[in-house]
């Protein structure tokens, strides 16, 4: 009769520095959600807010979940048309809420192009600029822009506040380049992609674990590894433990050892309370 080799048992408390949780696709059962995160031992999670609309409902969220959950606010790429005045007033009014931890989802994306890369620039200039002005960290989104995006970072050199390149999907070359910058770097299922991710699996052990942090980016990008495969394919955050798994093989250590150094790394990064 075979036995299963369990996984090592992870005792520390997880946390998820990036979940979609206003999608729409949590809007029927988020409570239940969260619910399976706990017993997944996820105790904490960076809820993304990455448009005008959304960035509101995730300080929402956070102030609903106080000490549980917290939100970033800010605007993607792909939404940078709609950074205007108005909207910069809306993202430094958010910023002032405690709850609030970081400047984010932000950044440039020249693989869609859903907005025009003169819009990105200008969009992710004044996003950074609130990063000099707030202290806060930032929530770096790049696709296919990695020259432009280090271009316009360095320009902020010296002062900004602690910087994570947030689902990590890039190269060799992109990745040392970040850990030079002293950019923190935060790995999510693309790991578990065995289409894209193998060259992620070959490189992680490269990040200093006071660099590494964990996401799941739900309701995206759910691990393909997962077994049973649940067939909506909708990502959450009780998966993060599968990825805390992977991780920690690809980087020859154990599943706890991994779990406890990206959760020390990223209370210090956000600033978070003690858990309770």
């Amino acid at each position: 009769r075979m036995t299963l080799i369990d996984t090592p048992r992870i005792e520390t408390p997880l946390i998820d520095i990036g979940a979609n949780l206003t999608h729409d696709s949590f809007d029927h059962d988020r409570e239940a959600v969260l619910q399976r995160a706990r017993a997944a031992g996820v105790r904490r999670m960076i809820v993304t807010g990455a448009c005008r609309a959304h960035s509101p409902r995730a300080l929402i969220l956070a102030q609903t979940y106080p000490g549980e959950l917290f939100a970033t606010a800010g605007v993607h790429p792909h939404h940078a048309i709609e950074y205007t005045d108005e909207c910069d007033a809306e993202m430094r009014a958010l910023q002032a809420h405690p709850e609030v931890v970081a400047v984010g989802e932000c950044g440039l994306d020249y693989n869609r192009d859903f907005s025009p890369r003169p819009a990105q620039r200008k969009a992710f200039e004044r996003q950074l600029q609130l990063g000099v002005e707030t202290g806060k960290p930032l929530f770096l989104h790049q696709r296919d822009a990695h020259a432009d995006f280090m271009a316009m970072m360095r320009n902020f050199d010296g002062r900004l506040g602690p910087a994570v390149v947030h689902c990590f999907t890039g190269t060799r070359e992109e990745l040392f380049d970040y850990l030079d910058a002293d950019y923190h770097i935060g790995i999510t299922g693309w790991l578990c992609d065995e289409r894209r991710g193998l060259h992620l699996r070959e490189i992680v052990r490269n990040i200093p674990a006071d660099r590494l942090m964990v996401e799941t980016d739900a309701p995206y990008l759910l691990p393909r590894t997962v077994r049973p495969m649940p067939s909506h394919r909708r990502n959450e955050p009780m998966h993060l433990r599968h990825i805390v798994e992977e991780l920690a093989r690809d980087r020859g250590e154990t599943p706890e050892r991994t779990a406890a150094a990206s959760t020390a790394t990223a209370r210090a990064f956000f600033g978070l309370p003690e858990p309770a």
